[in-house]
Parts: structure tokens; sequence; C-alpha cells
């Protein structure tokens, strides 16, 4: 999986925990400052360190850190389009296009297709859909 994980939220967490539960590894690709340029509000996006210390606090309040690997993300795709060994995907729903693509490529290189989870988008107290751009908006 992949992704900003900027001011980590429950839906977030939900990805997080149900990659968990249907695997014994996870690789969690983090996207850096190149990727984020053009985000809704940047410069209210948290740094990398940052955000990469509130997943690991968050994972290991629940499994063992060392069944999680987070790389650096510094392009869309990440590693999943050039290494056959990637066996699945979990996106939420907004990102599941992109699962899609990553199939297609890897698919065009002579890859298994991943097998992709799909997890609903979480709703916020004004029951709009939950996201890292909305809290960034939010904040002063």
């Amino acid at each position: 999986m992949g992704g900003t994980f900027d001011h980590l939220h429950k839906g977030h967490k939900l990805l997080i925990k149900t990659a968990l539960s249907i695997s014994n590894n996870l690789v969690i690709g983090l996207t850096t400052r190149r990727l984020l340029k053009n985000k809704n509000y940047a410069s209210k996006l948290e740094d990398y360190e940052t955000r990469e210390k509130n997943l690991k606090k968050f994972i290991s309040s629940f499994t063992d850190l060392k069944r999680v690997k987070i790389i650096e993300l510094n392009e869309p795709y990440g590693p999943p389009i050039n290494d056959p060994k990637y066996e699945g995907l979990v996106v939420s729903q907004d990102t599941y296009p992109n699962a899609l693509k990553m199939n297609e490529i890897r698919e065009k290189k002579g890859f298994e297709p991943m097998i992709i989870i799909t997890v609903a988008i979480i709703k916020d107290e004004d029951n709009k859909k939950l996201s890292s751009t909305s809290i960034r908006k939010k904040l002063k």
C-alpha cells in the first residue's frame, strides 16, 4: 500500500489494519515531498519524519513492527510495477483506479496481477468523506 498518511486518521487506520489482517508482511510506500507539491493546503502537510513516526507508533500499538517495511515513495506507483513478488494491494475506494493502472502496467511486463482489496471510505462528523485534505483545511 502507499500514501501520504498525513494527519493519520480513522480511514488510514482502517486501511492499515485491513492490510495487516490479511497479510504476513506489509510494505507501505510513504510519499515524499516531491510527490506532494500539488496537494491542497500543502503548507500544512506534516513532514515525512512525522508521518513515518505516527505510522510506526500506530502499527506498534497492535502488532509487531517487524511485519512492516516503510519505504520512500518517490513516484506514483512504487515498487509493485517493477517487482513481480508483490501479491496484493490494499487501497481506498478513491485510489482503486490507480491499483487497476498498476496491474495494467504489471501485466504488460509479464507479471501476475495483484489481488486488489478495496476499503470503504470513512465519513467525518459532517457525514463527508474523511480525508487529510479536509483536516488540513480546518487547521489554522
